[in-house]
């Protein structure tokens, strides 16, 4: 079960599932994925709407990764991610603020 308080997001894959969670190393990850200079600028994309179905994808592995998962991008274009891409994306913004925020902070 996922810890909000840590970070932590729920991703169920194929009806299992899984924690996720953006670790420093994750967002190293994602940077280099993305290719991006620094997170801001993906923040910044997911609160003006412009994010893109490899945005979600790229932060769906970098916080299963995070979470412990030891699968590759290319097995999630196989999977059925519970919600479907609607979800997904709500789970990649999720996982997003959770990573830039404070644990109690306002809002929790």
């Amino acid at each position: 079960m996922a810890n909000p308080m840590a970070g932590e997001v729920e991703v169920v894959l194929d009806g299992v599932p899984h924690v996720a969670k953006l670790t420093l190393g994750a967002l190293a990850e994602l940077e280099a994925e993305l290719a991006e200079s620094d997170l801001l600028g993906l923040v910044a994309r997911f609160e003006a709407g412009r994010v893109s179905s490899r945005d979600v994808l790229a932060l769906l592995v970098a916080g299963l990764r995070g979470g412990g998962w030891q699968g590759r991008a290319a097995e999630l274009r196989s999977v059925e991610i519970g919600g479907g891409p609607v979800a997904a994306a709500r789970i990649a913004a999720e996982l997003l603020a959770r990573a830039f925020s404070v644990p109690g902070g306002a809002g929790e």
